[in-house]
């Protein structure tokens, strides 16, 4: 990795000068400090840095989930930061697919029911199959959740986010609660997702070794943008050492 640039690609997200503020006074918590960065479309990007760092806040403003108190946010011609609460339901919805460490599966539906639940609220959804097909899920779309293990439950959840064609997918800590070796298969399927339908993939993990498999490394600290570095050649997930 190094620090440099490839050709310029259209920023999906351009953030200046964004600042998030929790509480006021001397109880206030200042987790953006004024950030500026650019997310190139179609690029799988990792946010690293330790927790309480911001990455989570950053994520959660980008997603159309959180307001910030300062700064601009642009997704492609639109701002997200002059967008009122119905105007972010439309971009969430629309736009927007998320994956966290934690599943949220509805544990009385199967892995194709599961997807479905987003399928039948999404304009131009992919079909359930072909979504779980993509997260090579095939074999067990009439599994239940509890019949799944953790890294197949994950991949149910990719493919639920993955089914409503977001331009942009945001994953907080998804190989959290995994194993190393498990871990290593679901950010497979997100490079793969990356790759295939030319999301915008934005993976959060404290995780520094996920970094070799990115585009492009945001490292954060302490609410600010300490570094943003490129890969010039990036490994593929199995290669990934922690």
């Amino acid at each position: 990795m190094r620090n440099g640039s490839k050709a310029p690609r259209e920023p999906a997200f351009k953030v200046e000068g964004l600042t998030k503020v929790f509480g006021t006074g001397h109880s206030a918590v200042h987790a953006l400090r004024g950030v500026d960065l650019d997310i190139p479309a179609g690029e799988l990007v990792v946010l690293l840095g330790p927790s309480g760092s911001g990455k989570s806040t950053l994520l959660n403003i980008l997603g159309g989930l959180d307001h910030a108190t300062e700064g601009r946010v642009r997704f492609f011609k639109e701002e997200l930061t002059a967008m009122n609460d119905a105007q972010l339901t439309r971009y969430r919805r629309r736009d927007v697919g998320f994956v966290f460490q934690f599943y949220n599966l509805m544990p009385s539906l199967t892995a194709r029911e599961n997807v479905e639940l987003v399928t039948e609220i999404a304009s131009d959804p992919l079909d359930p199959a072909e979504a779980l097909a993509l997260v090579g899920l095939t074999e067990r779309l009439d599994h239940f959740p509890a019949q799944l293990s953790g890294g197949e439950q994950q991949r149910v959840a990719i493919a639920r986010a993955v089914a409503k064609r977001p331009t942009v997918l945001f994953c907080d800590e998804p190989t959290g609660a995994l194993d190393i070796r498990t871990g290593r298969s679901v950010l497979r399927v997100l490079q793969d997702v990356n790759t295939q339908t030319g999301a915008t993939v934005v993976i959060i993990t404290h995780a520094a070794a996920t970094a070799e498999m990115a585009d492009r490394v945001i490292d954060f600290a302490d609410g600010r943008v300490r570094e943003i570095s490129v890969n010039e050649a990036k490994v593929s997930a199995e290669q990934i050492q922690w």
